[in-house]
């Protein structure tokens, strides 16, 4: 009789396995552990990077800008390829190419007459149905080779059919262009490797409170409602219902992300609906569901934090821009615009109705015009075919309406993207990370940051190898809530940022704090927790500058300051458990050149303005922890 051994249910000769002498092993079938200690990891290993509000030439300010001319500028199928990693002759004639692509785009253009301006110059047989196209057709036909002419009409498509117009071709129009941006969407997503999300831009022009759109499905979905627009409602509370009936009658999700605050003239963070009524419980929950995510920093300026707001943080002057009203008083109103000011009154709001309206997470997106996503200091192609990079735009003046005041080219600013925590590419994975805003903005770079709250760390799992694993093990990521302290503890943070692979090092990693105290008073400190170049506060609590490396001229740095990765549990030395709070971290690179000096290098300018601003320190702002007794 052959020996055999019993394998697994099935009876094997034991020459083949063990050799002559028999020989019956038991193995079970239980394969739940794992020499791998990453193979059932359930948290996310990878960030992803993206842009959540780029416009094309299908917007009414981008497809419509004159220095196109008319229309003719690039497109969805140009920003997908450029997003991918893929050259793209921009407006001005010159090649363009991302130095690294990007792993997920939004394309949100105005759902304000979406696709006119491509409709006109197509002569679109649906458009040609309503009178409003055709009257619009009768003058780009007549206009067609006159630059000034082109401008004019641009400008009426704006006044009478544009963001603060009337809709021009009707739902069949709206319907038929909604078919293609869904359909372009679907198209260029790839998932594993690029995540193409369907969207919108609800652009309400009532104070700057515009918000981005973006839905979870796809274009099968998307399509059984049109867009929202300021047409329908001018109130962020109607687009809240109206998303709510999207993801009840669709079996879909969406939420809506509000485009950073700094030219909101006081509107975005005040404490009133858009009737003036106080908050109520409903409006607060309401909010916090639909609008999970912050833009914090953007080309048209940094909303993270404003020096009159907080004079005592000497990082929080960057790139600020004043209001585009000159007529009001800023600084009564500033308090409503920043992030870090809206976060304290949210806390104050939770103290009030049980429930934060303001309880979001960071990022940062583009806002560009001309279809391109590049926010690199060294490749900042502009804000839109206007301010592509040329000699003349550090000099450039423009207004933006009649009350408004006059915007140099040279302020705007080369930011941001948006950081995922995510557990793969794709839409499921993206959009449920951004829920859970799991998320954080830089204005550019692409550093690495990971930060965690919990009561259990100690101080060298900061130099661990597997701090991420230990961050999840004992606390919450961003985005997480601490709740009922431990009796005589106070909560620690387990925080790690490394520099972006291509770029600077970096001078500080910090954490900010905001409460609200039992007089009901609201608060805010900032603290150096990791420093390079082994320096450190000051009895005043000052820190020596890191320095710099920056050649203007040359337009070139060094990083011979500065560390490579900063890593560090901090303890809040000031903590009182019967107190809201929230925690965040900004990380600061060391200074590098301003896309300003790239310009004035590249085109040998000797005319440079004054003040005009050629060092930059770029940064990252991670989504707050939230405290709650």
């Amino acid at each position: 009789m052959k020996e055999i051994i019993r394998f697994a249910g099935y009876l094997i000769p034991v020459c083949l396995l063990v050799g002559s002498a028999f020989a019956e092993v038991t193995l079970k079938d239980d394969f739940s552990k794992t020499y791998s200690p990453y193979a059932n990891t359930n948290y996310p290993l990878n960030v992803y990077w993206g842009d959540t509000h780029l416009h094309t030439n299908m917007s009414i300010d981008g497809g419509g800008d004159p220095y196109n001319p008319m229309g003719k500028g690039l497109s969805r199928r140009d920003a997908y390829l450029f997003a991918k990693g893929q050259p793209v002759v921009a407006h001005n004639g010159m090649k363009f190419r991302l130095q690294r692509p990007l792993d997920f785009l939004v394309i949100a253009d105005h759902a304000e007459n979406i696709g006119v301006h491509q409709g006109v110059i197509a002569n679109d047989p649906v458009l040609m149905k309503s009178e409003e196209g055709r009257l619009l057709r009768a003058k780009y036909e007549s206009a067609s080779g006159d630059p000034k002419k082109l401008a004019e009409l641009y400008k009426q498509i704006q006044r009478e059919h544009g963001l603060e117009g009337s809709i021009a071709g009707g739902d069949a129009f709206r319907s038929s262009v909604w078919k293609e941006v869904t359909a372009s969407a679907d198209e260029h997503n790839d998932p594993g490797n690029f995540t193409a999300f369907i969207g919108y831009e609800w652009t309400s022009h009532d104070f700057w409170l515009h918000r981005v759109v973006i839905l979870k499905d796809d274009a099968e979905q998307a399509r059984r409602f049109l867009p929202y627009s300021q047409f329908d409602s001018k109130n962020p509370e109607d687009l809240w219902a109206y998303l709510f009936r999207y993801a009840r009658e669709t079996g879909g999700d969406a939420f809506a992300i509000p485009h950073n605050g700094n030219l909101s003239e006081g509107m975005m963070f005040r404490p009133e609906d858009s009737k003036g009524r106080p908050f109520d419980k409903f409006y607060a929950q309401t909010r916090s569901r639909w609008e999970p995510l912050y833009e914090v920093t953007q080309i048209k300026g940094d909303s993270e934090a404003h020096p009159f707001l907080s004079p005592s943080d000497e990082f929080a002057d960057f790139e600020t821009w004043l209001s585009v009203n000159e007529k009001k008083p800023e600084n009564s109103y500033r308090k409503y615009e920043y992030a870090r000011s809206a976060l304290k009154i949210g806390l104050d709001q939770q103290a009030k109705l049980g429930i934060n309206p303001f309880k979001f997470g960071m990022i940062g997106s583009s806002d560009s015009h001309n279809a391109l996503s590049s926010v690199a200091e060294n490749n900042f192609i502009g804000k839109g075919a206007w301010s592509e990079p040329s000699p003349e735009r550090l000099t450039m003046v423009r207004s933006w309406g009649e009350k408004a005041r006059p915007i140099h080219d040279r302020a705007f600013s080369a930011s941001g993207y948006a950081a995922v925590w995510a557990m793969e590419n794709t839409r499921e994975a993206l959009f449920a990370a951004m829920k859970r805003k799991e998320t954080y903005a830089t204005t550019g770079p692409r550093m690495a940051v990971r930060f965690f709250g919990g009561w259990a760390y100690q101080a060298d799992d900061a130099l661990k190898p597997d701090l991420v694993k230990i961050g999840y093990d004992k606390g919450v990521p961003m985005g997480g809530d601490l709740i009922n302290a431990p009796k005589g503890q106070s909560p620690r943070f387990l925080i790690r940022a490394v520099k972006d692979p291509d770029g600077a090092n970096l001078d500080r990693v910090q954490v900010i704090k905001g409460w609200h105290d039992k007089n009901g008073e609201l608060h805010e400190k900032v603290y150096n927790i990791a420093l390079s170049d082994n320096r450190k506060e000051n009895w005043r609590g000052k820190v020596k500058s890191v320095g710099s490396t920056v050649d203007i001229k040359e337009a070139s740095y060094t990083n011979n300051i500065g560390d490579p990765e900063l890593s560090v549990v901090w303890t809040d030395p000031d903590f009182d458990k019967n107190e809201l709070a929230f925690y965040y971290v900004r990380v600061l690179e060391i200074p590098t050149p301003r896309w300003t000096a790239f310009d004035a290098k590249f085109f040998g300018l000797d005319n440079v303005p004054d003040k005009t601003r050629m060092v930059i320190q770029e940064r990252a702002y991670t989504t707050p922890i939230w405290y709650t007794p």
